[in-house]
C-alpha cells in the first residue's frame, strides 16, 4: 500500500478512466478510422502509467524536505519507503514506460512518436528537480503534462491513420480531444497556484521561489482567482457553441462542471486558511473528473 501511495494511484486511475473514456466512449462509438486495437491501446495506457508514477515518486523524492513541514504525516519516503528503492522504483518505471512507447510508436508506424515519451519523462523530472520551486514555469509545464495524457490517445490512435476520404471526421475528433486537454490544463493550473499558496511556509523554508513566495499569500490569491474564471468562461463557451440543442447535456455541465467551478472561483477570493486551500485543491480535482467523466454523454449526443 505504501508504493501505491507513493505513485499516487488515485491520480493514476483518473489517467486510467480518462484514457479508456477518450478510446472507448469518444472514438469508438464513431469510428473514425482508428490505429489502436485494444492490446495497442492497453499498452499506450501501461506507458503513460509507467512515466507518470516515475513523474509522482521523483516529485516525491525531491519533496522530502517541503512535506516534512507542509505534511509531515503524509510522508511515504524515508518512512514507508527507503529513497534508494523509490530511486530504483523511479528508474525501472521509466525503463518499462520508454520501451513500451518504442514499440507502440513502431507499431502504429510513426517511429519519431517514441520522442513524446521520452520527452515527458525528461520533463517530469526537470519539473521536479528544479522548475517546480520557479515561478509559474513549473505550474505551466506540470498542467501541460497532464493535458497530455488525454492527447497521447487522439495522437497515436488518430494520427496515423489519418486519410483524406476520412480526415475531416478525425480532426473532428481530435479537436474535441483538444477542448478536454485545453480544460484539464485550466483546471489543472488553478489548482497548482492554489497548492502553492497553501504549501508556502514548507516552500519558503527549502528556498523555493513560487509565486506565493515571491508576491505574498495576499496577490497570489488575486491571481488565482482571476485566472480560476479562464476555465469557467472557456466551458460557458464550448456548452453555448457545440452542445446548445442537448438539454441534458447543457443541464450536467451546469450541474457537475460550471456550478462547481463557480463555486471554488467564490471560495479562492475568501479563502485563507490551510484548511480553505486544501479543499479548494480537492474541488479542482472533482471538477476534473466530473469534465472528463462527460465524454460518456458522446454516444448519445452524436448516434
Amino acid at each position: 500500500m505504501h508504493i501505491l501511495n507513493l505513485i499516487r494511484w488515485k491520480n493514476l486511475l483518473m489517467i486510467i478512466i480518462a484514457q479508456v473514456l477518450v478510446k472507448y466512449a469518444l472514438f469508438e462509438p464513431f469510428p473514425p478510422l482508428t490505429a489502436l486495437d485494444t492490446t495497442s491501446f492497453i499498452i499506450l495506457v501501461a506507458a503513460t502509467l509507467c512515466i507518470a508514477a516515475a513523474g509522482n515518486i521523483i516529485n516525491d523524492i525531491y519533496d522530502i524536505e517541503t512535506d516534512v513541514i507542509n505534511k509531515p504525516k503524509k510522508v511515504i519516503i524515508g518512512n514507508q519507503v527507503s529513497e534508494n528503492l523509490a530511486y530504483n522504483l523511479f528508474f525501472a518505471l521509466n525503463v518499462i514506460g520508454i520501451i513500451l512507447g518504442l514499440y507502440l510508436s513502431h507499431h502504429v508506424g510513426k517511429s519519431s512518436f517514441f520522442s513524446i515519451f521520452v520527452i515527458i519523462s525528461i520533463a517530469l523530472y526537470v519539473y521536479a528537480s528544479y522548475l517546480k520551486g520557479t515561478v509559474l514555469l513549473g505550474n505551466l509545464l506540470i498542467s501541460f503534462l497532464v493535458a497530455m495524457s488525454l492527447l497521447l490517445v487522439g495522437i497515436f490512435d488518430l494520427l496515423p491513420q489519418l486519410i483524406p476520404a476520412t480526415r475531416t471526421t478525425q480532426m473532428t475528433f481530435l479537436n474535441i480531444v483538444l477542448d478536454y486537454a485545453i480544460f484539464a490544463f485550466l483546471v489543472n493550473l488553478v489548482r497548482e497556484l492554489i497548492k502553492d499558496i497553501q504549501d508556502i511556509d514548507g516552500d519558503y523554508k527549502a528556498g523555493m521561489n513560487t509565486l506565493p513566495i515571491i508576491i505574498g499569500r495576499e496577490r497570489s490569491n488575486k491571481i488565482a482567482f482571476a485566472v480560476s474564471m479562464i476555465p469557467i468562461g472557456a466551458v460557458i463557451y464550448f456548452v453555448v457553441t457545440y452542445l446548445y440543442t442537448q438539454i441534458f447535456a447543457i443541464g450536467y455541465f451546469l450541474v457537475f462542471v460550471i456550478a462547481p467551478l463557480l463555486y471554488c472561483t467564490i471560495k479562492i477570493f475568501s479563502a485563507e486558511r490551510k484548511s480553505d486551500y486544501q479543499h479548494l485543491s480537492m474541488m479542482y480535482k472533482l471538477i476534473m473528473f466530473f469534465g472528463v467523466l462527460s465524454l460518456l454523454l458522446y454516444p448519445l449526443l452524436l448516434k
